[in-house]
């Protein structure tokens, strides 16, 4: 698809067309108008990357295009040019939502910075948009696995796979991974009418374990003054989602084990069987093989368990999926604190993407409601402390070959299709490459 234009208006030719040429030589796709009139009627065929005009026009002025071009699209970019005399008028037009104004006249450096710089904010507005039209595609199911790296769609198309099965899995993964979001998409994906029931054995005390398992009849133990229906008989014709099942104790191991092979519990103080038809969807933090091996884990119930097993990987190593979590956990935050949606820079991008995240997503969601909420992200003070010491021109340099860097990983360092993802001429990013000294043949797989 080719570039968004910038639409040029100004009405004297020789200033227009130096301005166009200016551009032109800096692989920034331009088209010139004469007046706000001509540029309006252009915008029914196809909306411009940005509008740069002059504010003292024939016709409609400057600040009249302004609110008439936000009234066509209210994030579309509009620069102004303005003489000496016109400065009150272009801070006026800036309260009204104007992007930036620069004062005649001007070197063509100035004019392509001030360009690019609108450029930069409009690719970043598109990019928050796609991102949100995305998470709004993806709603309940394999659409609850947020993220678009390899390891990702694979885990979407094995749940989208094993779901409707009935198979009981087990899933691998750090703490703060994901992995409960992981298995209540398969509970949603499965069609299954009844409950998802979480249970997190790393947090039940033993003394009361059995009987929320299993459930109690009425006296059958001190304080048991009636009947108690246990989770896993709740979760019949639902699932059954066992979290850090690597600390159920040993001694209940062989009876959930029991279960698994029965499909059926005994509540404590009953000798009535009663069957349960529920999914199990196990999840542990630790290598169970290993606990296996070592006899801390019941090796017949891993095996058991293992049946099929998905692992779910740490954030630190699918980093490109950071931007459509992080847009995705903005809007909940938004919602949730009845907060205008919260945007971000390159530079807060890059400084995310270069965050290793040992706490994996649920970090990242405590840094989007903090955002959201308009403090600080809070990451590692060793991260804040260098970018601090940097001039502005080395913070951005140092975000634009970050970013530059994530695109290539992602794109498996095909140029071309860097150059589309980040919406910038081919000639433009191979000198940027030359210029960071990034070799794109690195980032081949």
């Amino acid at each position: 698809m080719a570039e968004a234009p910038v639409f040029l208006v100004e009405d004297d030719a020789a200033v227009r067309k130096g301005c166009e040429q200016a551009l032109a030589l800096a692989d920034i796709p331009v088209r010139g108008f004469a007046d706000g009139e001509a540029m309006l009627a252009a915008l029914a065929g196809g909306a411009p990357a940005l509008v740069v005009s002059d504010v003292r026009l024939p016709g409609k002025d400057g600040l009249t295009l302004l609110r008439e071009v936000r009234q066509f699209d209210r994030e579309l970019p509009v620069l102004l040019m303005t003489g000496h005399g016109d400065v009150a008028m272009a801070v006026e037009a800036m309260r009204e939502g104007a992007h930036d104004f620069i004062e005649k006249p001007f070197p063509s450096e100035r004019l392509i910075a001030a360009v690019r710089s609108a450029l930069e904010k409009r690719a970043l507005l598109v990019e928050n948009r796609q991102l949100k039209e995305r998470i709004g595609e993806q709603a309940g199911g394999v659409g609850r696995i947020i993220g678009q790296s390899p390891a990702m769609q694979r885990l979407r198309q094995l749940v989208g796979t094993l779901a409707p099965t009935g198979v009981d899995i087990l899933i691998n993964g750090e703490t703060g991974s994901g992995k409960e979001v992981i298995a209540r998409a398969i509970h949603e994906a499965s069609g299954r009418r009844g409950a998802f029931v979480a249970i997190n054995c790393g947090a039940l005390p033993e003394t009361v374990f059995e009987s929320e398992l299993f459930g109690h009849e009425a006296g059958a133990f001190t304080g048991a003054g009636k009947r108690r229906i246990g989770r896993i008989e709740h979760a019949s014709g639902g699932t059954l989602f066992l979290d850090e099942i690597e600390s159920m104790p040993l001694n209940l191991q062989v009876k959930l084990l029991r279960v698994l092979q029965e499909r059926s519990v005994e509540r404590l103080g009953s000798n009535a069987v009663i069957p349960v038809d529920c999914r199990v969807v196990a999840a542990s933090k630790a290598d169970l093989k290993a606990l296996s091996d070592s006899g801390e884990f019941r090796a017949d119930l891993y095996y058991r368990l293992n049946v099929v097993s998905l692992d779910l990987p740490p954030l630190r190593r699918r980093r490109e999926d950071v931007p459509l979590l992080m847009a995705h956990f903005l809007h909940e935050a938004a919602a949730r604190f009845q907060r205008p949606a919260a945007s971000w820079t390159p530079a807060d991008l890059a400084r995310w993407s270069a965050h290793d995240w040992p706490g994996n997503v649920r970090e990242l969601k405590n840094v989007a409601e903090r955002w959201a909420l308009g403090m600080p992200d809070a990451l590692a003070s060793g991260e804040v402390a260098s970018a601090s010491v940097l001039s502005l021109a080395g913070q951005v340099d140092a975000a634009e070959r970050q970013i530059i860097e994530g695109a290539l990983r992602q794109c498996a360092g095909n140029v071309a299709k860097v150059a589309e993802l980040l919406q910038t001429p081919k000639k433009t990013l191979y000198d940027k490459l030359t210029r960071h000294g990034i070799v794109a043949e690195s980032f081949r797989q």
